[in-house]
């Protein structure tokens, strides 16, 4: 009866050395990029041992806009198949709407959401001074809540609401748009709904057209409601690879392959901090910001993250295990200790 074992959380630890894929990464190596290989093994070591991190299923950093170390603990196929990223696809809306604006689909995020959704809106009159910006900073003052049995989020996902516009508009209003931070999957929605109807197709097709194509990303889902709207809070399934793109066209000032995607001013103000969070970290439009590091990042649900660190040329990029709850799935608190490792180890 004692011969059982059981299975351990990850893989053992054996390379942190990246894989050629074609996938458009430029590779390199630590010492090349002016990294310390053996602290950076040590990180990776105590990454793979580290109880309160048995959902994590991979750590990538990049440093010169290269590719320098991966590893995936759990799975060696993630590193090309496709999970999802779940909130990250806000920070991805936030990129977006800098492109939507430069493009003239939308005027000004200064506009009230009215300009762009008149119809939806007609029964709507109390929203209908809610601007762009008020959905950007999640401070449209919407009585959403994402979580739990119950929560707003968890229906639609149910499948309860056939129109999730209306049903997004149909809740009250609990604060004065522009007053309160609220985090909600309502806000991005209610973008997605505005870029969809002004770019004359769906979010992720118009996304694929004028931003992945043009940073190398292709192996991804994005998922549509069954109204046909493009999910705006989450719905994004990718590698971590791919996301890196994302993060990286962001810490390039908007560049891929020195091509200007995204406006470099934008991409100042999306990462500025705008709204005050009543955590330890800020809010710009839609990207995190801890400004005691000077870093800015996406995070998605369950321990997914991308984290850009201006002062070094790092990104460093984390996935996890999505579907936990609570005090079972990694947090920022707990993920930034290993970004400042790493930084640590940058030469």
């Amino acid at each position: 009866s004692g011969c059982l074992k059981e299975d351990p959380l990850n893989n053992s630890f054996v390379s942190f050395d990246p894989q050629f894929i074609d996938d458009g990464h430029d590779l390199s190596t630590p010492s090349a990029e002016n990294i310390d290989s053996l602290d950076l093994a040590a990180i990776y070591k105590s990454v793979y041992h580290d109880e309160n991190l048995w959902s994590l299923r991979s750590l990538l950093i990049f440093r010169n806009g290269r590719l320098v170390a991966e590893s995936y603990l759990k799975n060696d196929e993630d590193i090309r198949t496709k999970h999802l990223i779940w909130s990250c696809t806000k920070q991805v809306m936030g990129t977006l709407t800098g492109i939507a604006v430069e493009k003239g689909l939308i005027e000004s995020i200064d506009d009230p959401i009215s300009k762009y959704l008149e119809e939806e809106l007609a029964n709507h009159p109390d929203k209908a001074d809610i601007t762009i910006r008020n959905l950007i900073t999640m401070q449209s003052g919407i009585d959403y809540n994402n979580d739990g049995v119950g929560g707003q989020t968890d229906k639609i996902l149910r499948q309860i609401p056939d129109d999730i516009i209306e049903f997004i508009l149909n809740r009250p209003l609990n604060e004065a748009p522009g007053t309160t931070f609220h985090y909600n999957d309502g806000d991005p929605q209610l973008l997605s709904a505005i870029m969809q109807k002004t770019a004359g197709k769906p979010t992720d097709l118009w996304a694929e057209e004028v931003f992945f194509s043009k940073i190398g990303l292709s192996n991804y889902n994005w998922v549509r409601y069954k109204d046909g709207i493009t999910f705006g809070g989450f719905g994004i399934e990718t590698t971590p690879r791919e996301l890196a793109k994302v993060a990286l066209c962001v810490a390039n000032d908007g560049k891929s392959d020195n091509v200007q995607i995204v406006n470099s001013s934008w991409i100042s103000e999306m990462t500025s901090s705008k709204v005050e969070t009543g955590s330890t970290y800020g809010f710009g439009y839609y990207w995190w910001i801890d400004s005691s590091r000077d870093i800015h990042f996406m995070w998605g649900h369950g321990g997914q993250f991308a984290f850009i660190i201006p002062s070094k040329d790092l990104v460093v990029v984390m996935t996890s295990i999505p579907n936990t709850q609570g005090d079972y799935q990694i947090q920022a608190d707990e993920a930034l200790p290993i970004v400042d490792k790493i930084i640590d180890a940058c030469l």
